[in-house]
């Protein structure tokens, strides 16, 4: 049977079946009992079951889209994917086992919706996870390939559509200036100038009156290939202050783990277990009177501002992510990694 790397069982766990979706080109499994189609699974499926209180330990299953659209025959399939945007269809038999997965000749490319939304990239720190790189060049102008990780970061938005460029500095910023004054690539860029650290979110104390819209708020050492749309869709829907991006990862402690009782004795024992949990991709979407209450002149981080906005009953939220979408730039370790997701070589 044709794509049946696309199929996963009943006892495939949503984590697992995520890591599945990140490796596959076309981000779809179907769970099935042997050959029975039970349904399909998207990351789109995973990230409403886990924003409805589902685990990654819970079955893939649960998660499942349980009424996919299905054809009969190759050619009803084929009939319904050049029609329709769909990016997978299971060709049935009578009984509802799957035949085959009808992916047409080639993969669909969805059209891009441009968004024109606002960006605002902190650039002020001293990037002391690149040392000693950054004794000699700021952390933005650290080159991944051809460019440096700055105009990776602007260049993405830029094919979402989103122009408008706000970039605060202070750590060797008139490097930063000059870079961009003598580049070939033109961007809409506004500077703003810190003259003191002020932390991850103080900077934006800087832009108080200058933004009048939703938009979005980056480190300059994060990059996230993912779906822009649903992100801000999700914020808009439900009445966010403040969406943080945050990434799943999953780690394995390369020991034994055991759990001690009373007088020693030994409770539970896991070899190697493996930790999920969500971490912040210093990538947000943030409401622009936000930024009218955080304080002038004082270094803050923005989870203290995020931290305050819920303290006076402002909504705050997580969007998350799989760790294959998240790129980040800010550790030597991985520049090499970035280099080869963005160049493919």
């Amino acid at each position: 049977m044709e794509n049946g790397n696309l199929i996963i069982d009943l006892q495939t766990s949503v984590c697992d079946a995520m890591r599945i979706i990140d490796k596959s080109d076309l981000k779809i499994l179907f769970v099935a009992d042997g050959m029975h189609l039970i349904g399909s699974l998207t990351d789109g499926d995973i990230r409403r079951f886990l924003f409805n209180g589902g685990t990654l330990n819970d079955r893939a299953e649960k998660a499942a889209n349980h009424r996919p659209k299905t054809a009969r025959s190759r050619k009803h399939a084929s009939e319904l994917y050049n029609r329709l945007y769909y990016i997978a269809i299971p060709v049935l038999d009578d009984c509802g086992n799957i035949i085959e997965i009808y992916v047409g000749d080639e993969l669909p490319q969805k059209e891009q919706k441009l968004l024109h939304v606002p960006v605002v990239i902190n650039a002020g720190g001293k990037g002391t996870r690149l040392d000693p790189f950054t004794r000699v060049l700021p952390k933005p102008l650290i080159p991944v390939g051809e460019l440096p990780i700055i105009e990776h970061i602007m260049q993405q938005y830029q094919k979402l559509g989103c122009d408008d460029f706000s970039v605060i500095v202070n750590y060797k910023k008139e490097l930063i200036k000059t870079y961009f004054r003598e580049s070939e690539n033109q961007y809409k860029v506004t500077w703003y100038d810190e003259t003191t650290p002020l932390g991850t979110g103080g900077g934006l104390s800087l832009l108080k009156g200058k933004l009048n819209s939703t938009f979005f708020f980056t480190s300059c050492d994060t990059l996230l290939l993912s779906d822009y749309e649903s992100m801000l869709r999700f914020h808009r829907e439900n009445g966010n202050a403040v969406t943080m991006i945050c990434a799943w990862k999953n780690v394995t402690i390369p020991y034994g783990i055991v759990e001690m009782g009373k007088n020693g004795a030994i409770e539970q024992m896991r070899e190697k277990p493996e930790l999920s949990f969500l971490t912040n991709t210093s990538i947000y979407i943030v409401e622009p009177e936000v930024v009218d209450e955080i304080p002038e002149n004082t270094p803050i981080t923005f989870p203290e501002v995020i931290q305050a906005q819920m303290d006076h009953g402002k909504r705050a939220a997580v969007f998350p992510v799989s760790e294959s979408e998240w790129l980040d730039m800010g550790q030597l370790s991985e520049l090499e990694k970035m280099r080869e997701r963005l160049y493919g070589r």
